[in-house]
């Protein structure tokens, strides 16, 4: 790597010469001012502006370790993110912990090591990160955690309101009359710890529904896992009348596997997921959609930062943002119409027809 002494050396001047030619050019001569400039160019010179940010006592620097690289959601949201703290002055270093606190322990050792000012982070699920995470609080680096915050954990918060969306999403459906509705991740206090999955049994309740055994399964939020419970929940002797994706990686498993099968959306089965992902527009018919906030999400997220890091942070952030059901034609009646003691719930504000 060419060093700022390479340059100097190629220009005839002291390092000290060559710095202030690329720092304070007008307070040197003209041809000196020429020579080192051409050495830069002639050996491709680029300055170690994380060095040098070091040496200043900054790096400038926020680290984000998202879910998955894979999903659309964390890319959006990341590219959101990016361009905000650019904007303030900051770089964005991305991981990802594959929703796993052991893999996510190791991405924060590795960012700390780019000395991090500041830390985005979806928590992976388990407490192998938390004492690691305490510490890198200890030296100074804020913390803010997006799309999922565990309740035990007290730092700052930016998230969507799940438990809001998921009864909403069930009162949508069993306003149609679906009874039998199954959810793609079955909660579960280690492996699957989320808001979604965790207020499904009490949103199911409430609209006078009971959640079925036989649909009921721990597993991971990846299409694989949707698509293979999906063909095993579809093959039961009574399989649900509506599938509720937790995410848009997960709809895309269930929608695969109901073409694997032969099923028709929403005759044969509705489908309602979270997110919006762009084929989820493309399909016949499109799929409706609890989506959510991403840009304001990323936005209220890295305003939360550079206050933190300007010092104008008062107040702790533990922000919910709404979801947006919009209605595209995937979720129907089902065709063999269920007896309930209870009226269905009316859907509440804010569906948009799409």
């Amino acid at each position: 790597m060419t060093s700022i002494t390479d340059v100097a050396l190629l220009a005839g001047v002291s390092p000290t010469t060559a710095k202030r030619a690329l720092k304070e050019p007008d307070k040197l001569h003209p041809d000196t001012l020429r020579r080192v400039q051409e050495a830069v160019a002639s050996l491709h010179y680029e300055p170690d502006l994380r060095a040098g940010a070091l040496r200043g006592g900054q790096s400038r620097t926020v680290g984000l370790v998202i879910g998955s690289i894979l999903e659309p959601f964390f890319a959006q949201l990341a590219r959101t993110l990016a361009r905000e703290l650019r904007r303030g002055g900051y770089n964005l270093l991305i991981s990802e912990n594959e929703y796993q606190s052991q893999t996510e322990l190791e991405e924060l050792k590795l960012l700390y090591g780019q000395r991090i000012e500041a830390l985005i982070l979806r928590p992976g699920y388990g407490d192998d990160s938390r004492e690691y995470l305490e510490r890198l609080r200890s030296r100074g680096v804020y913390i803010l955690q997006i799309d999922y915050a565990p309740p035990d954990r007290a730092y700052d918060s930016v998230q969507l309101d799940n438990a809001a969306a998921m009864r909403h999403g069930v009162r949508y459906l069993a306003g149609l009359g679906h009874g039998r509705i199954a959810i793609t991740g079955q909660y579960d206090p280690l492996l699957h710890p989320e808001g979604r999955s965790q207020t499904f049994p009490a949103a199911m309740r409430e609209a006078g529904l009971n959640v079925r055994p036989e649909y009921q399964r721990v597993m991971f939020l990846t299409e694989e896992n949707a698509y293979q419970y999906t063909l095993d929940v579809m093959r039961l002797p009574e399989p649900p009348t509506a599938l509720f994706a937790l995410t848009g990686s997960s709809a895309s498993g269930v929608y695969r596997a109901l073409r694997e099968l032969n099923l028709s959306v929403p005759g044969d089965v509705s489908l309602l997921s979270f997110d919006n992902y762009s084929w989820m527009e493309l399909v016949d018919p499109p799929i409706d959609v609890l989506e959510q906030p991403v840009e304001q999400m990323a936005q209220a997220a890295a305003r939360a930062v550079l206050n933190a890091l300007s010092g104008e942070r008062k107040d702790s952030v533990q922000l919910q943002l709404p979801a947006r059901l919009i209605v595209r034609g995937s979720c129907a009646p089902p065709r063999e119409q269920e007896v309930r003691a209870c009226a269905p719930a009316r859907v509440g504000a804010g569906t948009q027809n799409h």
